[in-house]
């Protein structure tokens, strides 16, 4: 039988055959054939499949179509740190392989095992979820990101997987610069906060393994029971400031009563039903377990703020050039100057 004989193309794969092909001689798989393709929903940036073979199930992943930015979209180093962190007690999906040659799917790609487990982004997806179970989530997801910060660089072999010293100031450049290439339109207030963000860059405490995206939809859990059967889309991580991380979570963890403000892919909204902890309790858990001092975590929101805003930018701007695959992009746009105003918000109340 011819490979990828009578798979679908979707957009992203548009030559089930050569990936079949390529799977074939590349990963262990035995001699099980592509039977199915289908894209993952949900994510914004890079592109998930579900590739169905005949006696197993992997997933691949690979860059967003149209422009790319420089240095982001790095299919290399998110195939580096699930290796890396393959049987430590950071749960990530199992490393399969990964290929450099674009003449496969169009761009570099990597397979990863398929991990059963639940998104929770919504609140309709929490909608069954028991208050025992919100706290408990809530708890592992703080609990992950001290796990995340407390890797022995060392010993997985991500000492050079990062410069930690002068984090903040490249990463303040490394987002302006990406900005600078993919916005299409003024926003209101994007100057006056780079100027007040540069003006008060705090001095980076230690430099960590940082994920650079951890959110509770960014886990696959299970219910029954609760747990993280995995810590998915390291596409951001690198070695840096925790406390990066830390913030970029909590602007996302939204308490009871807040405005839904971020109105992207509704990442925060599930932490407001009954039984998650508050913003607040989730800080000071993360101090309480990694006994770093947290006093300036209203920065560090600020800067996930204005982080996520050049993310959303350049999703806006291939949303404009129609290179998405996938429903809800025309949220993105107008969530930017949101953002920023609420990093302006969040550095007036320190």
């Amino acid at each position: 039988m011819p490979y990828g004989s009578g798979v679908q193309s979707v957009p992203g794969i548009s030559d089930t055959a050569k990936l079949d092909a390529w799977i074939s001689a590349n990963a262990d798989v035995g001699q099980a054939r592509l039977t199915g393709v289908s894209l993952i929903s949900g994510g914004r940036s890079n592109l998930t499949y579900r590739l169905d073979l005949e006696d197993q199930t992997l997933v691949l992943r690979r860059p967003p179509l149209g422009h790319v930015l420089p240095t982001a979209h790095d299919m290399s180093r998110e195939y580096r740190v699930l290796s890396a962190l393959a049987g430590t007690s950071i749960p990530v999906p199992g490393p399969v392989a990964f290929c450099d040659d674009t003449e496969i799917v169009g761009a570099p790609f990597y397979l990863m095992r398929y991990v059963t487990g639940r998104v929770l982004r919504t609140r309709e997806d929490g909608a069954n979820v028991t208050a025992e179970q919100a706290r408990q989530l809530s708890e592992f997801v703080i609990d992950m990101l001290a796990a995340i910060h407390s890797v022995d660089i060392d010993a997985v072999g991500l000492a050079d997987f990062g410069r930690p010293a002068g984090y903040m100031t490249r990463q303040l450049a490394r987002w302006q610069r990406q900005w600078e290439l993919s916005n299409s339109r003024e926003v209101p207030g994007y100057d006056d906060l780079v100027r007040r963000l540069a003006a008060d860059l705090p001095d980076s405490t230690d430099g960590t393994l940082v994920h650079g995206d951890l959110r509770l939809d960014n886990m696959l859990v299970t219910l029954e029971p609760t747990q993280v059967a995995a810590v998915v889309d390291w596409e951001m991580s690198t070695l840096g400031d925790p406390l990066a991380d830390l913030g970029l979570t909590l602007m996302y963890w939204t308490d009871p009563g807040d405005e839904d403000w971020v109105r992207v892919s509704e990442g925060g909204s599930v932490t407001a039903i009954p039984g998650f902890m508050s913003r607040a309790q989730a800080a000071q858990r993360y101090a309480e377990l990694t006994g770093r001092d947290i006093s300036a975590i209203g920065y560090y929101m600020a800067f996930g703020c204005f982080k996520l805003a050049v993310v959303l930018e350049g999703i806006h701007a291939r949303f404009l050039q129609n290179k998405t695959v996938g429903e809800g992009f025309e949220r993105e746009g107008p969530a930017v100057p949101r953002l920023i105003e609420r990093a302006h918000h969040l550095l007036d109340v320190g």
